[in-house]
């Protein structure tokens, strides 16, 4: 059994890798060449930790894998990631789990990917501003794709402690310094998303987290956060005066997000304002972005099918480029 460490994986997978691998994933998703149940969900009595398991098979690509993943948000408050994880890949053909990796990071990077692939896809060629709400565990990765898909003069970053997005910031500057980007903390989200071509929410929020009339025309917004139907990180307004709503899986979505959810009950929109799921933007089925002045957003709340595919490019790099440990 093969054994890679989150230092295995960064040493020779990029998230450029990882954009791709994850557009592969939702266009086979949306094509119905991925079977992916639900995740099963075990949630602690606090009402917020919750245990995960995320299974997903590709035929075509002989590919199997499970990921185990618990979230638990107050992690952040004593230093810790709030999403921690393992990834067992399968060989599809004999049914043995042949490599085990940090699925924290993976899930760190198939992540960030969604967003990166939603900015490939449907975001404005000339985007000069972007905007990141949050600064948790999956921040990083969220960040590092708006600059890899688009070349960007200046992020700001926002988090509900104005320290924590100076530091987060800073960091970040001198881990992203060759996209020549300026980061900067913002004191406000509002003050983030004012004037951004592109912004992410990343949060564990239960009400919205920017008032949507700072979101301007030609905007590309990606809602990270909000995995269950109590949270809600995006403002209605946003849903409402949006041209064009897209989604991961549009299933998972409504099973799942209080950013859509919500809206849906008090009627602010209906499943008719729905675009579809971004996997057919790729395989071009469904229009993506049409002019430079629509707002467009994207709902992710992550499926089996990302960690199938980057889990199935990570395990076949480090076999033929020889990283990882090897453990009987």
């Amino acid at each position: 059994m093969l054994l890679l460490s989150k230092d295995d994986i960064e040493s020779f997978y990029s998230l450029e890798d990882c954009i791709d691998a994850v557009g592969d994933a939702f266009k086979l998703f949306s094509a119905g060449k991925v079977q992916v149940p639900l995740r099963t969900q075990i949630k602690k009595q606090n009402g917020q930790d919750t245990f995960l398991c995320m299974p997903a098979f590709c035929e075509e690509y002989d590919a199997s894998c499970v990921k185990v993943l618990n979230m638990f948000p107050n992690n952040i408050d004593q230093g810790l990631a709030s999403i921690n994880a393992q990834v067992l890949n399968i060989d599809a053909k004999t049914g043995i789990v042949d490599t085990v990796m940090d699925g924290t990071y993976v899930t760190q990077l198939r992540t960030g990917a969604a967003s990166g692939v939603a900015f490939k896809y449907l975001a404005k060629k000339d985007c000069r501003k972007g905007a990141l709400i949050g600064t948790g565990g999956q921040a990083e990765t969220q960040l590092a794709a708006m600059l890899s898909v688009r070349d960007l003069e200046v992020v700001e970053v926002s988090d509900l402690n104005f320290e924590r997005a100076q530091q987060f910031a800073a960091k970040m500057s001198e881990k992203l310094a060759d996209y020549h980007t300026k980061i900067v903390a913002a004191k406000s989200a509002d003050e983030a998303v004012k004037d951004a071509d592109l912004v992410i929410t990343v949060t564990t929020a239960k009400k919205p987290v920017y008032d949507a009339n700072n979101i301007k025309a030609g905007a590309t917004v990606s809602g990270v956060g909000s995995y269950q139907p109590d949270m809600q990180e995006t403002p209605v307004g946003l849903l409402a005066k949006a041209d064009k709503i897209y989604f991961d899986s549009q299933a998972a979505v409504l099973a799942e997000s209080g950013d859509v959810l919500k809206p849906l009950s008090e009627k602010i929109i209906t499943e008719a304002d729905f675009t579809g799921d971004i996997g057919k933007v790729i395989s071009e089925e469904i229009p993506g972005r049409q002019n430079d002045h629509e707002i467009i957003f994207f709902k992710t709340v992550g499926i089996a099918a990302q960690d199938l595919m980057t889990a199935k490019s990570i395990h076949d790099k480090a076999v033929a480029e020889g990283f990882g440990t090897y453990w009987n």
